[in-house]
């Protein structure tokens, strides 16, 4: 679905609550006439459950599309292997092939980019503009961050990710 510049992706799980909830109130207002009376208030909680997920996407993406001119300007163009503790908080370009990709159904995916030098863990908070798959080749901006917000080895929180040919 698409608002306005922006592509906005409610995830699997959200549209699964959505129904799975919509299954229950129906089948409770069948069985139950005192359910019926509250369905003027149930409906609109219901339609929330798209909403909210969605408005958040939408911020997310939005958001996300205004930062990557700044990051395209500033990040500097690294190699894995030189990404440590000393570039925490400073944008960051690599390019590499994407190994693997978790939690892409939760619209948080994160990935694991490799070039030649090594891997590392890529973090994403919104769903990408683009779907890139395994094996892609990919360029990557963000800034780099700890894993645990104060310890764990640095990983980049992504702000874009694209296909590279």
């Amino acid at each position: 679905m698409k608002i306005g510049n922006v592509d906005v992706k409610v995830s699997i799980v959200a549209i699964a609550v959505f129904v799975v909830f919509t299954i229950l109130l129906l089948i409770a207002s069948v069985f139950n006439p005192d359910v019926r009376s509250n369905l003027i208030l149930l409906i609109p909680c219901l339609f929330m459950l798209l909403v909210i997920p969605t408005a958040l996407n939408y911020m997310s993406r939005s958001q996300y599309a205004e930062i990557t001119p700044v990051y395209e300007a500033e990040a500097k163009t690294v190699r894995v292997k030189l990404v440590n503790e000393n570039m925490i908080g400073k944008p960051v370009r690599i390019q590499g092939v994407l190994e693997r990709v978790y939690f892409q159904f939760l619209n948080r995916p994160q990935y694991l980019v490799a070039d030649r030098s090594g891997a590392i863990s890529v973090k994403m908070f919104t769903s990408p503009d683009e779907d890139v798959k395994v094996d892609d080749v990919v360029e990557v901006l963000g800034q780099v961050i700890r894993r645990y917000i104060i310890v764990g080895e640095p990983v980049i929180n992504c702000v874009s990710i694209r296909k590279i040919k």
